[in-house]
Parts: C-alpha cells; sequence; structure tokens
C-alpha cells in the first residue's frame, strides 16, 4: 500500500502535517475526512506529482537532493540494525524510524518503505525503488540477508561497512585539507603581491634614469603579464578544466588516465591501496550476507572508481566464472595489491574467505590512512618553504631598488 504525504487543517483552524497510507490519493483524502481534516494538499510519497514541492524536482535533477548523507545514512542503518537485532518485526521497527525522523524527508521515505513493506514487497525491492538513496550494493545485501533470515546481522555488518568506509574519507579528506588551504592562500596573497604591490613600485622608480635590478625587472615583467593577460589565464584555466572533465567522461579516455595515475610515485600506490580496501572490504560484506561469488564480485567491482582497476575485477570475475579460484584469478592483476590475493588463498584453504578478506580490507585502510598522513607531512613544510620562497623573491625585487637608490644617495 503506497504512502502519501499530506497537509490539513483541521476543525480549529491549525495546520497538519503527516504521511499515511492508502490505495489511492483520493483514499488518503477520504481518510482525513473521517479524522474531522480538510486536506490541502495529498502527495505520493517519491513521487514527483503537482503537489510535490517545485524545489525538489531540480534538486534531484541536479543530485543534490538526497534525503541521506553518508554519516545519515550509517546513523539509520545502525538504528535499523539494533531494532532488527532486538527481534522487533521490521514494519515495527520501520514505524518506529519513522516516527523518529528528523527531517520531513527522512519521514516520508521511512513511510514510504513501510507502506511497501505492508503491502507484501520484500525490503530491497522497497528499497530499489529509491535508488538515489540506497545504492545497488546495499540492496543486494539487504536483499541477501532477507533471504538468509539474517537481516539484523546483515543490517550490523553493513552498518560497520559505511562507518569503516566514511572514517576512511574523512581521514583522507582531513590528510589533505591543511595542504589544500595552504596552496590556496599561497596564490592569492602571490597574485595580490604581484598585481598591486610591485606595480607601486615601478611607479615610483619610473622617474628615475637607473637601471633596475634584473630581478625587478623580471618581476615587472611578470606584473604587466598578469595584470592585462590575467583574465585570459583564468579562461584559459577554466576551459582546460571543462576539456578535462569531458574527456574523463569518455571511457577509452578515463581508462588510460586511471592506468596512468596508478603508475605515479606517491599517489598511485595511495590510490591502488584505497580502491583495493573498497573492493575486498565490500566482497567480504556480500560473501557474509550469503551472496554467490559471481554476484559479489560483480557488485564489488562497481565500488571502484579507478576504471583501470575496475576492468581488472572484471577480468577476475571472468575467469573465476571459468572456475579459476578468486585467489588466482585477483593474483594475475598485477594492479591489485599482492594481500588481496594473499589472504583470499589463506580465506579459501581454511573456509573462512569473508573473514579473510575484511582482515584484508582493515590491514589496506590502515596503510592508506598512514601514507596519507606521512603524505601530508611531507607536503605541508615543502609547501610553506615554497610559498616563502616565493613572497622572499618578490620582496627582494621590492627591495633591492629601494637599496640601490639610498647606495646612490650617499
Amino acid at each position: 500500500m503506497p504512502a502519501y504525504s499530506f497537509d490539513a487543517i483541521d476543525q480549529e483552524g491549525h495546520a497538519r502535517k503527516g504521511v499515511l497510507e492508502a490505495d489511492t490519493a483520493r483514499g488518503a483524502r477520504g481518510l482525513l475526512r473521517a479524522q474531522a481534516l480538510i486536506p490541502l494538499s495529498v502527495t505520493l510519497v517519491g513521487s514527483g506529482g503537482v503537489d510535490a514541492p517545485a524545489a525538489g524536482g531540480w534538486r534531484r535533477a541536479l543530485g543534490v537532493g538526497r534525503v541521506f548523507n553518508s554519516t545519515g545514512l550509517a546513523v539509520w542503518t545502525r538504528q535499523l540494525a539494533g531494532l532488527v537485532s532486538s527481534g522487533l518485526p521490521l514494519e515495527r521497527a520501520l514505524t518506529a524510524l519513522t516516527d523518529e525522523a528528523e527531517t520531513v524527508g527522512q519521514r516520508n521515505l521511512v513511510a514510504s518503505l513501510r507502506a511497501e513493506v505492508n503491502g507484501g514487497s520484500p525490503f530491497a525491492r522497497a528499497l530499489s525503488q529509491h535508488p538515489q538513496e540506497f545504492s545497488a550494493i546495499y540492496t543486494a545485501v539487504i536483499g541477501a540477508g532477507e533471504q538468509t533470515g539474517n537481516l539484523g546481522m546483515v543490517l550490523e555488518s553493513l552498518a560497520d561497512d559505511l562507518e569503516q568506509r566514511m572514517a576512511l574519507q574523512q581521514k583522507l579528506v582531513g590528510a589533505a585539507l591543511y595542504p589544500a588551504i595552504v596552496t590556496l592562500v599561497a596564490i592569492v596573497i602571490v597574485v595580490f603581491l604581484v598585481s598591486y604591490v610591485v606595480p607601486q613600485v615601478a611607479n615610483v622608480f619610473a622617474g628615475t634614469k637607473r637601471a633596475l635590478p634584473f630581478l625587478t625587472v623580471a618581476m615587472l615583467a611578470i606584473s604587466a603579464f598578469v595584470r592585462n593577460y590575467g583574465w585570459l589565464m583564468l579562461i584559459g584555466i577554466v576551459v582546460a578544466a571543462v576539456g578535462a572533465r569531458v574527456a574523463l567522461s569518455t571511457a577509452t579516455f578515463r581508462l588510460k588516465f586511471d592506468a596512468a595515475w596508478l603508475n605515479l610515485p606517491l599517489v598511485g600506490k595511495l590510490a591502488r591501496q584505497y580502491n583495493a580496501a573498497r573492493f575486498a572490504s565490500t566482497l567480504a560484506m556480500l560473501a557474509t550476507a550469503g551472496v554467490p561469488i559471481l554476484r559479489a564480485l560483480q557488485a564489488a567491482s562497481e565500488t571502484l572508481s579507478n576504471q583501470a582497476m575496475r576492468a581488472d575485477a572484471l577480468d577476475a570475475l571472468v575467469l573465476v566464472r571459468e572456475g579459476a579460484p578468486l585467489a588466482s584469478a585477483l593474483a594475475q592483476k598485477k594492479r591489485f595489491p599482492g594481500l588481496v590475493s594473499m589472504f583470499a588463498r589463506l580465506g579459501e584453504q581454511t573456509g573462512t574467505l569473508p573473514l579473510m578478506l575484511q582482515r584484508a580490507a582493515n590491514q589496506l585502510g590502515a596503510e592508506v590512512q598512514r601514507r596519507a598522513m606521512h603524505l601530508a607531512t611531507i607536503l605541508e613544510p615543502l609547501l610553506i618553504v615554497a610559498m616563502g620562497g616565493v613572497v622572499m623573491l618578490i620582496v627582494l625585487a621590492v627591495l633591492m631598488p629601494i637599496i640601490q637608490l639610498n647606495q646612490f644617495v650617499k
């Protein structure tokens, strides 16, 4: 039975909002009138009907209208896992989460899921009706949990995976944040000095007939170029960024770019380990949930943001389909760290493949964090030294004519 969100007023003129279940919008209005409410608008939850807010359409079209962000989805999954694991039926757990929803969007979404479950649909099918909120992997894991009767345990594993992935991303963002801020501030300071301070020096010494130092002349030339052609440089940067984005949208160029990225000295190994950690973690979660290995490999490969590693994972899938062991298939793909194939081989030999894959994911994730922090530690002083060097050159270009003028006066 579908769910409908409504706006209504009671007999005293007070506004009422909420969600109810009915066969049709007309039936929902009838239920409201039976409760002595005057319906103003009735909207099918999850639809883009005329009663839906106008802003929702363009926000969802741009991909920014999600109800759950990464943190919200992890928290919601953990809450649902706790309720289901405690023995509460799924429908009652969804009802409790509907009542505890923090926003109207969350309440409407969970009410829609509850309505689908009450109507007899599997929970995974209800989730698949909202692909913008729940990924195909999320839905597949839930479906496997329903089929095996271990929905509570699967939800706990899913919540753990979401939290670990979010923690890893936050570590990487935190490691890159300080160097990015330093770089941005350095660029702003240098542009200001070159475009404003240096020309003032040129005006001061314009009337003198003495030759300016080479460093000052060079800095004045750079300043003139920035002031005269700075807007062309900005347009060129924007055009280059747009062109690069368009080029990366083509499969062939993206595959070559990602393959070349993996060969870079420092960030290449970091990218390999990060993607391998996500792959191993997803594969372990799906295997624990009882998803067949071929389907699990297909879903895990879709989590790889690097297209070259995704192609290798799909090639490994073909080898496994032809009868090769998972460890042997992964060992043939040199872009994947040897740690993954080693733990996969141990898991296949001992019958604990999900556990070993999760251990590989944990070790790779820890190594990614260590390398990211090490790289950030190296970049921070280098950026500061580079910024200080550039500023020193500009200051010298300004001071050298003044020093020469003082010596000439003496």
